[in-house]
């Protein structure tokens, strides 16, 4: 199967499984778009430049048009790294390569990720994943619920875009007011 069919198809069934959950828990009040839209390749849905952790976060789709049940950034990554090993309370949280080699702990299991793959994160359960390849790496990231995650990386951004040295003590109230916990480092590679 062709690397965006499998992408058009997850996304497709990520929309079905959030209709067909039907509860509204939402801090959008579940109000969402009334209309369908384009966000064009390289730019963010509100026209925002989010410069984190060694790379740009452009939204695709925001909470705001779901009705706060999902939400997708398109990563692009400069820089080998990543987070703090952390997890949500609220949000499932799935990986999709483009570009670029990747390593993702999801629990105790350590998983390899090339162009094409793929892995999912559930809800309270520790992760962190990291870039370690050299040149551009390019990752989708989904979170459902959104949740506050877009308030997460407005307020991430203004650390800059480096990754910052000591994250998992500089961020980990920054995590905790978003409904995470910051477990322990980023990842060794």
């Amino acid at each position: 199967m062709k690397r965006r069919h499998f992408l058009e198809l997850s996304i497709s069934a990520a929309a079905l499984a959030i209709t067909a959950r039907g509860a509204d828990n939402s801090p959008t009040g579940g109000q969402r778009a009334a209309r369908g839209f384009r966000v064009g390749a390289h730019n963010d849905r509100r026209q925002e430049d989010l410069l984190i952790m060694g790379g740009r976060f452009d939204l695709k789709l925001s909470g705001r048009d779901t009705g706060g049940d999902l939400c997708i950034y398109d990563t692009f990554r400069e820089s080998k790294g990543g987070p703090a090993l952390h997890r949500h309370f609220f949000q499932d949280e799935w990986f999709y390569v483009i570009r670029g080699q990747f390593i993702a702990q999801v629990g105790e299991d350590a998983l390899t990720l090339a162009p094409g793959d793929s892995a999912f994160a559930p809800r309270n359960i520790a992760h962190a994943f990291a870039m370690v390849s050299e040149g551009e790496g390019q990752m989708l990231v989904l979170f459902q619920p959104a949740g506050s995650m877009e308030d997460f990386f407005g307020q991430m951004a203004k650390f800059g875009k480096e990754i910052p040295k000591n994250q998992e003590v500089v961020m980990k109230q920054l995590f905790v007011d978003h409904g995470m916990e910051v477990l322990g480092p980023p990842l060794k590679f």
